[in-house]
């Protein structure tokens, strides 16, 4: 069984040199994503969080990942606008504290969230206030997340880029191909 950051690297070249960007991020991609996809794999659910720039892509993370051609279980990925559209309305704590309860109440302790966008957006608040949470920040290095620039002319291909690389990630897991041991 290979290890995570072996594996991404040879992943990463096989995609062409179109992916030559991500190959000198990996070592920040392999220890964010590592325990996100371990939790996944062991049954813990994904809500998925973005901006509002960034909404399209939530949406596609969440369709594409449970593509019936993957050939894998479904996964327990959610978007939050789907279960919680009143997120953007949430202004005070308590108003987040409601949607964490019910989140709690749905998922227990077996959910994280994963959030893509600027760290500034008032729907970051959420996800930031979580150690566990699968962070994919713009503009702000925050300890333990992927940071990207929203100004990157190349930032809606780079987001493509990292949902094929994940979606890889998670069936090699699956399928015993890779290591999540650092």
């Amino acid at each position: 069984m290979e290890q995570l950051i072996d594996w991404t690297l040879a992943a990463i070249r096989s995609d062409g040199p179109f992916m030559g960007w991500m190959e000198e991020r990996r070592f920040d991609w392999v220890p964010v994503v590592s325990s996100s996809v371990g939790r996944l794999i062991e049954g813990a659910a994904f809500v998925v969080v973005t901006d509002k720039d960034r909404e399209w892509f939530g949406k596609y993370l969440v369709n594409t990942l449970n593509r019936p051609e993957k050939k894998r279980p479904m996964l327990p990925i959610f978007n939050i606008g789907d279960i919680a559209d009143h997120l953007d309305r949430a202004t005070e704590g308590s108003d987040i504290d409601m949607i964490e309860n019910m989140l709690h109440l749905a998922f227990g302790e077996r959910y994280l969230f994963w959030y893509i966008g600027k760290s500034d957006d008032r729907r970051a608040k959420l996800p930031k206030k979580s150690d566990d949470s699968l962070l994919w920040i713009m503009d702000e290095e925050v300890q333990n997340s992927f940071f990207m620039r929203s100004l990157d002319d190349l930032l809606d291909v780079k987001l493509m880029h990292m949902a094929r690389l994940i979606d890889r990630t998670i069936s090699a897991v699956m399928f015993g191909e890779v290591n999540l041991s650092r």
